[in-house]
């Protein structure tokens, strides 16, 4: 079993549109959707939820006022000024500044403040036409990505070893952040989507330095690339500096809107299509790769 991650160093590039049209491409495989932050690959997938599961999210701190005896102790402690004296006069801790650190729970001395996990996070187990899925939803504000990236991983292998499936496809979260390390570390092939633009140069850069660092291999794809020859041309030469192969150079098309509306993978929509044949190429590179026993 391989886990193939598709990333991308700024968001909007068409990473989950990649993925997608791969797992059409893919058997035996479990798609695991790391993009918890802003989770959007079961638009296209459309799971049946088997499984749901809470995911216990960061502390959060509040004030019993029947108890409270106002000695404000907790707002001299709280180095987050997440407390307050609201416009009753009582005291209040201010849930998007508290930072669950639960420091104002134990200088209480009275016990008026308790604090709880966050239970606004939830991950699923899914049935998908191209197979088991397991992603997850969280909540504005909520913290952890990290970690339930690697809840989801853990189960996503679990369920690929049991049932001898050949492939885990990630899809991965945006940037260089907590959740992109969680998304990357350990995996066996990091797949880099990336569009001609000086941000998204710049971005994929930032991203081929992280990967190199956990000495992942990494190959592109560059989506959209026909927008801006003259810097489609600077981000080949980067890559070939670089020593990463560039597997497909994939054209701007309307259509993968068109297929997106209809909640279809663009190798659903259009299997013949110019823009299909170029993510073909790079299912075939990952397939022969493990064919020959390279990842």
């Amino acid at each position: 079993m391989k886990e193939i991650t598709i990333l991308s160093g700024k968001g909007g590039t068409g990473k989950t549109t990649v993925t997608a049209a791969l797992a059409s491409l893919a058997q035996n495989i479990v798609l695991c959707d790391n993009d918890v932050d802003a989770a959007d690959l079961h638009l296209l997938m459309k799971p049946v939820v088997q499984k749901e599961f809470v995911f216990a999210g960061a502390w959060q701190a509040s004030v019993n006022e029947k108890e409270c005896i106002q000695c404000n102790i907790c707002i001299d402690a709280c180095r987050f000024d997440a407390i307050k004296i609201n416009v009753n006069g009582f005291v209040e801790v201010q849930p998007f500044k508290c930072e669950g650190c639960r420091l104002c729970e134990k200088v209480c001395p009275v016990a008026a403040i308790d604090a709880e996990r966050s239970t606004n996070n939830h991950w699923y187990i899914s049935n998908t036409r191209y197979g088991t899925m397991v992603h997850a939803t969280m909540g504005p504000g909520e913290e952890n990505s990290g970690k339930l990236v690697s809840t989801l991983r853990k189960e996503a292998r679990r369920i690929a070893v049991d049932n001898e499936l050949e492939f885990i496809i990630n899809d991965g979260p945006p940037g260089i952040g907590c959740s992109a390390i969680s998304a990357l570390t350990g995996t066996n092939l990091v797949v880099l989507v990336t569009e001609p633009s000086k941000s998204g140069l710049m971005d994929a850069s930032r991203l081929v330095e992280l990967t190199q660092s956990f000495e992942i291999p990494i190959v592109a794809a560059i989506n959209k690339a026909d927008i801006n020859e003259s810097i489609c041309l600077s981000m080949e030469n980067y890559f070939v500096n670089q020593g990463i192969p560039l597997l497909a150079k994939i054209p701007f098309s309307k259509d993968v809107v068109k297929a997106m509306i209809q909640g279809e993978t663009i190798l659903e929509y259009k299997p013949y299509s110019e823009l299909s044949r170029a993510l073909i190429e790079v299912w075939d590179y990952i397939n022969m790769q493990q064919l020959e026993k390279k990842l």
